[in-house]
């Protein structure tokens, strides 16, 4: 028995003990011999790899949590410019503005000579309860001096933020009292407000200003909207300048509100995230009235779906400058740390089908957020006739206006930057800040006289009398600025708004700076001059008398139609259908007996070849175009792991050697944007396939999707026919 028992587990005592000699022999050869390629070449992650080789073995000792910090941002940099990763330490930051809300004592302040100025307090909020005032210096915190140096914005946040109900103890020093004042604050909900204003610009016509797309940026609008309705406004101006965006949601909650049922408002698609189509449910309480929606430079993100939902349902007027062209949707992924990424998954595209993302090259930012002075200096700002618009990108909105995609949106009319009266002496007192700090200064030592007059306008008048403009020449001399006679007047418009501008915010707040402001703004009038000439619904355009169009001309608007309809199905239709199509093409005789064939690596657009080049590069020699200059080199295919992005396209393109042996080539499957049943193409119209397919003695096959075949293209002498066209549904005959 004792046998038979010895027999029967013998196999697997070998067995155990086999694997077990090798687990011991790969550790020690792995340990003992540097690790040369061990862990890499088995392991699915290299970074992980490398990670675990550096603490192992590196020769000095590496903070590894300090490394990992360092490279996130660097690894998501070489992604795209909004991709990014967000420190622990600065996530409650960065999620509050959006929030609507934070936690603390409910002052805004600035940071003067060291010392925490208080500029206002905000009414209802735990500072105001316990009587702080605006013009108190918080000079201790927690019975600790709060003065000099150690006062930085960063130290001051941290201290006078803090969790919902906690205490904080302040010591102030108030102007005209003797003696340190004590308060002890109950921190609280502090609101973070998304409209900045709201208010009728006349008897007619309102304007709400709004500075991000947060949680609560749509319910304001809504109570911003019922104030003027009150006020029985005639139509409204949405002034979005500046605004960064925020959450896409709040951008279409915000448009739902003046669009009619069943309106696409913005749709979302990427490589794993199928096209989402976001439509008006009818439910919107300003669906007829006039809208103007303000636009710059800095608006970007959630404001260019606002406005571009608008614009391409011709449903309002937009006005200003080319807006920012962020058209990348990011999904924030918190991490079990309390960091978090912002990762691109898709890219959102306005209703006419147009992404406004601007030109960017994976991991070089720099000329990315350089490009806003590349726009100033090239006159963007300045002239219309400066813009250069991708002319292969235009679309358009329900009426039939064109509109162009491919960097920012462009208003319907232009108003260019206002340099009237602009002087460096001007230009360095405001960079240096200076009329800010005479402003508050300003404010700080008046605050009494001036607490008597509570609108913009009686507080404008008594300014007007104090000889504002001299004052501040002889501060900002002090400060190190040289008095320059000639460009203070030629500058005195400018510095008087500025300084006036800047005293009436101290005093009154935002909505009174911002109704001083609009007064002389020349977009906002143009905007009050299109809605009182109930201009602000777009109309369709003058249809010409068409003349004839040439075959180029044909070409283009063919490309321009094949690209809108390839809009109008999902990344994963147009992958069900690439499969399906090249699934039967593998079957022909033709391509089963090549030895050599020339494929391509698809474009986002084309029928999608990736995985078939993939399989069949093992068994043929397979052969991918790479655009050098002006033509297509051949280089062979070896592995996704020789692949490097182009420069043309930014797809994936083998590297190595040129392939010359154009005779080899048994099959070619060739790409176009159309074909049609006699075999010609129409391509990109760069040219590159008209040059290389005359040096060809393959059989030629076009593919495409169903959807782009056309009855008859326009025939050039150089166009050279495809021996069979196939698509999804087979061989086109």
């Amino acid at each position: 028995m004792s046998k038979n028992r010895t027999s029967r587990f013998m196999p697997v005592i070998v067995a155990v003990s086999i694997v077990t000699g090798i687990l011991i022999g790969t550790f020690y050869a792995n340990h003992f011999s540097g690790n040369k390629l061990g862990i890499i070449n088995t392991s699915s992650n290299k970074l992980n790899a490398l990670l675990r080789i550096i603490d192992d073995q590196y020769v000095d000792t590496v903070n590894m949590g300090e490394l990992v910090e360092d490279a996130m941002p660097q690894i998501l940099g070489e992604l795209d410019p909004h991709s990014s990763y967000i420190p622990a330490k600065d996530l409650e930051a960065v999620n509050s503005d959006l929030k609507g809300s934070f936690s603390g004592i409910g002052i805004q302040f600035t940071i003067q000579q060291d010392t925490i100025h208080v500029n206002n307090v905000i009414q209802g909020g735990p500072s105001e309860k316990v009587g702080l005032m605006a013009g108190d210096r918080i000079i201790e915190v927690d019975d600790s001096a709060f003065v000099g140096k150690i006062v930085t914005n960063y130290e001051s946040m941290k201290r006078l933020k803090g969790p919902k109900g906690s205490e904080v103890k302040l010591g102030v020093f108030r102007p005209g009292e003797k003696e340190t004042l004590h308060f002890t604050i109950v921190r609280g909900d502090i609101p973070v407000k998304s409209v900045d204003a709201a208010y009728m610009l006349n008897d007619k016509f309102g304007y709400i200003k709004v500075n991000k797309f947060g949680e609560t940026t749509y319910p304001e609008l809504l109570i911003s909207l019922a104030k003027l309705n009150q006020a029985n406004c005639e139509g409204v101006v949405i002034d979005l300048r500046g605004n960064t965006g925020g959450y896409m949601g709040a951008a279409i909650q915000m448009v739902n509100e003046f669009l009619p049922k069943n309106r696409l408002i913005v749709y979302t698609q990427g490589r794993k995230s199928p096209r989402e189509n976001y439509t008006s449910n009818g439910t919107g309480s300003s669906q007829k009235m006039p809208i103007v929606v303000l636009m710059d430079e800095g608006s970007a993100s959630a404001s260019e779906i606002f406005a571009g939902a608008i614009q391409d349902n011709d449903r309002g007027t937009i006005i200003g400058r080319r807006s920012f062209g962020k058209g990348l949707v990011q999904q924030p992924i918190d991490f079990s740390d309390g960091s978090a990424i912002r990762l691109t998954i898709a890219r959102y595209y306005t209703p006419s089908g147009r992404c406004i993302q601007k030109p960017y090259v994976k991991g070089n930012d720099a000329n990315y957020e350089m490009d806003i002075l590349t726009r100033y200096e090239h006159g963007e700002f300045f002239s219309q006739d400066s813009i250069k618009q991708d002319q292969s990108q235009i679309f358009e909105t329900s009426l039939g206006r064109p509109v162009y995609g491919g960097g920012g949106i462009m208003p319907d009319i232009f108003v260019p930057q206002d340099t009237t009266g602009m002087t460096s002496y001007y230009r360095m007192a405001v960079n240096r800040g200076l009329t800010i700090q005479f402003a508050f200064q300003y404010t700080d030592n008046h605050r009494a006289e001036m607490q008597k007059y509570e609108t913009e306008e009686s507080l404008l008048q008594y300014l007007k009398h104090q000889n504002i403009l001299e004052q501040f020449a002889r501060f900002a001399e002090n400060k190190g600025l040289k008095r320059r006679n000639i460009l203070m007047y030629k500058s005195q418009k400018l510095f008087e708004t500025n300084l006036y501008g800047n005293i009436i915010y101290d005093m009154l707040g935002m909505e009174a700076y911002i109704e001083y402001l609009n007064k002389s703004d020349k977009t906002v009038l143009k905007a009050l001059e299109v809605l009182d000439k109930g201009e602000s619904f777009p109309k369709a355009p003058e249809q010409p008398i068409e003349p004839k169009v040439s075959d180029e001309g044909l070409k283009k608007q063919l490309r321009k139609q094949i690209a809108q309809e390839k809009r109008r199905h999902g990344i994963t239709e147009l992958i069900t259908k690439s499969a399906a199509l090249l699934e039967k093409l593998e079957q022909h005789p033709k391509f089963a007996s090549a030895r050599t064939v020339l494929l391509y690596y698809s474009l986002d657009d084309e029928v999608q070849t990736h995985d078939f080049v993939e399989k069949w590069h093992r068994q043929k020699t397979v052969l991918l175009p790479v655009v050098k200059g002006d033509e297509l080199e051949l280089r062979i295919y070896t592995g996704r792991q020789n692949l490097k992005t182009g420069e043309a396209y930014h797809i994936e393109e083998p590297t190595g050697e040129a392939f010359t042996a154009y005779e080899k080539i048994d099959f070619a499957i060739i790409p176009g944007v159309s074909f049609d049943a006699r075999g010609n193409r129409l391509g990109r119209g760069k040219g590159y396939y008209d040059k290389l397919l005359p040096l060809l003695h393959s059989y030629n096959i076009g593919i495409c999707y169903n959807f782009q075949v056309n009855e008859k293209l326009p025939v050039e002498p150089f166009d050279r026919r495809m021996d069979e066209v196939w698509t999804e549904n087979g061989i086109l005959k």
